[in-house]
């Protein structure tokens, strides 16, 4: 099967990737994250995802512009639900690109972090699979998450420090947790 793979960052691309390989699928990645902020932050996930892909010998869509201003006009004055907007904005376009250039299946990375909310990704997941025709493949990579990290490590990737958005820095500096919220 012909699977695209939403990746949001190369250490939580190692599992999945060797995972669905390992299962005899066939894997592009695609980086594709609107949500990250600041455009530093953005570029060194970019740069990783790509080391990443490299290491591995995958290849790697990369989105061509960096449109921040996507995300920040789908949160405003919905911060609370910013989690379900940022799936859906990711999961909506890895869809579209998967069913644009023949993909048999689209997944995402952030089914390997625990930090991520699983239940809420699978129903967005179903949720654009159902609008699109392009399944949503679900996997619960969560096992894979801290050898994925310690395989980032050897491999000298950028390991980020929260998830992605503005929000969530706040947060980690705060030292909130809002796991599985």
């Amino acid at each position: 099967m012909k699977v695209l793979l939403h990746i949001c960052c190369g250490p939580c691309g190692i599992y999945p990737i060797q995972d669905l390989l390992n299962r005899g699928e066939d894997v592009t990645g695609f980086f594709y994250n609107p949500n990250i902020h600041p455009y530093q932050e953005y570029a060194r996930r970019r740069e990783g995802a790509e080391g990443m892909a490299r290491q591995l010998e995958v290849p790697l869509i990369v989105a061509k512009e960096y449109r921040p201003e996507l995300y920040f006009r789908e949160v405003s004055f919905k911060e609370q639900e910013r989690c379900s907007i940022c799936y859906l904005l990711r999961l909506r376009e890895a869809a579209a690109r998967a069913g644009r250039e023949g993909f048999d299946g689209f997944t995402t990375t952030l089914l390997v972090s625990p930090w991520q909310k699983h239940d809420l990704l699978r129903r967005i997941g179903e949720a654009v699979s159902a609008d699109t025709g392009v399944p949503f493949l679900y996997y619960d990579w969560r096992k894979g998450f801290s050898e994925g990290r310690r395989q980032a490590k050897v491999m000298g990737l950028y390991r980020q420090q929260y998830c992605g958005c503005l929000y969530s820095e706040q947060e980690r500096y705060e030292g909130v947790n809002r796991k599985n919220e």
